[in-house]
């Protein structure tokens, strides 16, 4: 009797038509929790973070594009991009689509994993097939989410002045052009993949692509107007902080590969290591010795260590290396070399989406060749004996490998999204016309982020009544936030309450009944707020 409940199986690993024999209920589960953490980078992280991190008259505008995005890339994903990333072979760098019924009974399935390898010179397989121990369905969504996330990366390089109708258009385009190569050619079975190109987690796929793709749209779109590029502060701090904060909380998810196993373990360890050692050391220090903003703190750093760590299959000593560096090398670009080169002066990259990605994608691939670990390469790559240069004999090649893969990413994002935006601009306008640009998010989309009147945007006169020709809103009592400073209260919409002379650091001299122009405390002047295009009123009474 003992030897019989010795050798029984636990019911928990019974099998069923829900539960065949090889699926591994761990492995699944964390496939499908890592794909959910990956997608809150997105929805709700980018949108938080994109609607807080601009000017309060684009964060409708800024966090619809991100939304929007990652509900386009979702129905694209399902329909052809995803077996176009992951499915047959059609190109050495493309795979073929097939209709989305044709793979509905396959999803239940087991997935299967990019062919091996074929490159030993006795013709044999150099590597077997990886058949992860979770169906199709968790992969699909696992690659839809990293999809979706590149894809609305590459919209910070263009917010606030990109028509969107023109993004609308450009996000199924760029999908199934650029993105589906970059995958299919590292991840998926291409060339690239079995060369041996190490990107673990999408350095090269997600984020060299989106910076090389985002600052590539800028060009073609155009700058932001002049108002917007001289002053863009972020209208909520706090929430700009919390968006970033879900970047990083998601990131070590995106470790999960094939299964729950020593390689994404080591992974998200180092993720946090290299994000932990950039952000508490190199830039806290940074921040006391140049006075550094919070906003700029906040935008890039953070990402660059998360960016740069994405390809690696290092060690935690290599992790700390390529944090120091990831706070170093964007920064010097994006700080320096950006201001000294009158090409990247010419192109407006709203959030610097090329050095916080780009480079710091570049980099953090270039560094796994250097870096990378002999022992953890041979759990993931499909080309034996792969190390990086440190550890001697081949590695030297591997870092060759990792700089011309990552110069095919960055040639075919260029040319594919060139010609995207060359294409759209044939169909709508790629920039929003001058007057949208001025109103912003009341003009575009008919909203309004906050029920306050303020920060540089144009009364949009047609739609809340007044004079069409008069740049001021109409003079009535205000339904905002109302602030107390020094025994004046006033209204922070329109209407200053005092009942004799007054004067406040913001307004010029007036008295009752008197119309007198508000000035945002940081500009100091009526006249520079006018250069910079404030027509706001304030009413004494």
């Amino acid at each position: 009797m003992a030897a019989n409940n010795a050798t029984a199986v636990p019911q928990a690993y019974y099998t069923s038509a829900a539960v065949p024999d090889w699926l591994n209920k761990g492995d699944n589960a964390w496939q499908m929790i890592s794909a959910t953490l990956v997608g809150l980078q997105t929805i709700p992280g980018l949108v938080i973070l994109y609607g807080s991190i601009v000017k309060k008259k684009w964060a409708v505008n800024s966090a619809f594009m991100a939304l929007y995005a990652f509900a386009a890339v979702v129905l694209c994903w399902v329909a052809w991009a995803y077996k176009m990333s992951f499915g047959d072979r059609l190109l050495p760098f493309w795979g073929r689509a097939v209709p989305p019924w044709a793979e509905l009974p396959h999803q239940s399935g087991q997935q299967l994993c990019p062919p091996p390898s074929t490159a030993s010179k006795n013709g044999a397989v150099e590597t077997a097939m990886v058949a992860p121990y979770y169906p199709m369905a968790s992969m699909v969504w696992f690659q839809c989410v990293f999809a979706a996330i590149t894809v609305v990366l590459v919209a910070g390089s263009v917010l606030g002045r990109m028509n969107i109708k023109a993004w609308m258009m450009f996000v199924p385009m760029w999908v199934t052009f650029s993105y589906t190569v970059g995958a299919f050619s590292l991840w998926g079975g291409g060339f690239l993949f079995h060369w041996g190109v190490m990107d673990y987690s999408g350095g090269y796929v997600i984020h060299l692509s989106s910076g090389i793709a985002g600052i590539t749209a800028a060009y073609w779109v155009g700058p932001r107007s002049k108002v917007d590029r001289e002053r863009f502060p972020p209208n909520n701090v706090v929430l700009m902080l919390a968006g970033g904060g879900c970047g990083w909380g998601g990131r070590g998810s995106t470790a999960a590969t094939v299964s729950a196993n020593i390689d994404s373990s080591m992974a998200v360890l180092n993720t946090n290591i290299c994000a932990a050692t950039t952000l508490s050391r190199v830039d806290v220090a940074r921040c006391h010795l140049l006075q550094q903003t919070l906003r700029h703190w906040c935008r890039s750093r953070d990402d660059h260590c998360l960016v740069c760590i994405t390809p690696g299959l290092v060690q935690g000593w290599a992790a700390l290396i390529m944090g120091i560096l990831s706070g170093s090398v964007p920064w010097f670009t994006m700080m320096i070399l950006h201001k000294k080169w009158w090409l990247l002066q010419a192109i407006d990259d709203t959030l610097g989406v090329f050095h916080t990605h780009a480079v710091a994608g570049f980099l953090g691939g270039t560094l796994t060749g250097l870096f990378a670990e002999p022992v953890l390469c041979s759990l993931f790559l499909p080309v034996t004996n792969s190390r990086g240069a440190v550890y001697g004999g081949v590695g030297g090649v591997q870092f060759v490998k990792q700089v011309v893969g990552g110069g095919f990413v960055i040639g075919w994002n260029v040319v594919v999204t060139s010609i995207i935006c060359v294409l759209i601009r044939f169909v709508v306008p790629l920039r929003m016309p001058e007057e949208e640009l001025l109103i912003g998010d009341d003009a575009v989309h008919g909203e309004e982020a906050y029920a306050l009147w303020g920060d540089g945007e144009k009364y949009d006169s047609t739609k809340h009544g007044g004079a069409s020709d008069d740049p001021t809103p109409p003079h009535k009592a205000s339904s905002g936030a109302t602030q107390v400073r020094e025994g004046l209260v006033s209204i922070s919409n329109m209407v200053v309450h005092k009942s004799k002379e007054i004067q406040d650091p913001r307004c010029t001299k007036g008295r009752v009944g008197e119309i007198v122009p508000w000035v945002p405390s940081k500009l100091r002047g009526v006249e520079r707020a006018r250069a910079l295009g404030y027509h706001q009123t304030l009413r004494v009474e």
